[in-house]
């Protein structure tokens, strides 16, 4: 009886694993809360391939402690593409920079799949702050040293390292103050108490639309096509300022190439529909796609990049 047994329990995993992928459903795992721009980007992928893959998918927002809850997750989790996560690339790159004792290799337990889109960063200010363009701002700030803040996600997030390389290139010394997500901060920058920030356009769009806040310029190549009246860095002479904070969806490590390789597809798919398009406009992102190869290499560059860039600056964790 209890060979049977163990023979029909044999014969169920076998059968299990012989099974087309999908099928059952997929957890996406965000690494933030609800409501911004990941989030946001989260659910068009959970949407997409539900549609493509005939298959429930579930999003799980799993913020906290920089994202390292959702990337602990992950890299737990079976390597057969029933659990993956969206993340902020800018987040994930410079973690082993700044953050001891990781249960994680960010560069070798993730496997990058998908690149989504990216945001190219907006440098805003509230209205409360008199400045009318980048000039205006650069001269305010270096008339009070150090007296001036700015808001980020946190320490080592996209918003940090943004106002950090602004600041460098200006010349400017302001003091940082780091919350727990855009979201966090955004109350204190409309009251003034935050006297600058930088974030996507999606963060921001609410804010510059009602004039509580005042976009002075771009970390984008070229005008963005929701903000065509506001200028990029190179057009105010500040080209070393460049912004954008990409978007890209990860797989545990040792998931097999072929499923990769079938989600990839499938949200290449979802990028060349005119509501993806319709949506990314709408939060000021663009769309990436292309190959997991030249994800991974995009995310190889920007480890190495930022990694240099923090210990130039010497920025670390509080």
């Amino acid at each position: 009886m209890r060979r049977l047994a163990l023979a029909l329990c044999l014969m169920f995993s076998l059968a299990h694993a012989q099974e087309p992928y999908p099928s059952r459903g997929v957890r996406l795992v965000i690494d933030t809360s609800p409501g911004g721009v990941t989030d946001i980007l989260g659910r068009l992928v959970a949407e997409a391939l539900s549609q493509k893959f005939s298959q429930s998918v579930v999003v799980d927002n799993k913020p906290g402690a920089s994202g390292n809850l959702a990337i602990d997750f992950l890299v737990r989790a079976p390597a057969d593409g029933y659990t993956l996560m969206i993340a902020s690339g800018g987040g994930l790159v410079v973690k082993p920079f700044l953050e001891r004792g990781l249960a994680f290799d960010v560069m070798n337990d993730l496997m990058p799949v998908f690149n989504v889109a990216q945001t190219p960063h907006i440098l805003v200010v509230p209205a409360s702050v008199p400045a009318k363009d980048v000039g205006e701002f650069i001269a305010f700030a270096k008339a009070r040293p150090s007296e001036l803040h700015y808001g980020s996600a946190g320490i080592g997030s996209p918003p940090h390292l943004s106002m950090e390389l602004f600041a460098r290139v200006a010349g400017l010394k302001m003091v940082h103050v780091p919350y727990k997500g855009v979201g966090g901060a955004l109350p204190d920058l409309l009251a003034g108490r935050v006297q600058v920030m930088s974030m996507a356009l999606g963060s921001a769009r609410p804010y510059l639309k009602d004039g509580r806040l005042r976009p002075l310029a771009t970390g984008a190549k070229k005008r963005l096509g929701g903000l065509p009246d506001v200028p990029t860095s190179a057009e105010v002479g500040l080209s070393a300022w460049e912004m954008t904070a990409w978007f890209g969806v990860f797989a545990p490590r040792g998931t097999s190439a072929d499923i990769v390789r079938m989600v990839n597809e499938k949200l290449q798919g979802m990028l060349e529909e005119p509501k993806t398009a319709q949506r990314l406009f709408e939060i000021g992102a663009d769309p990436i796609g292309g190959s997991a190869e030249s994800f991974a290499e995009r995310y190889r560059a920007d480890y190495r990049m930022w990694g240099q860039f923090i210990r130039e600056t010497g920025i670390k964790q509080e």
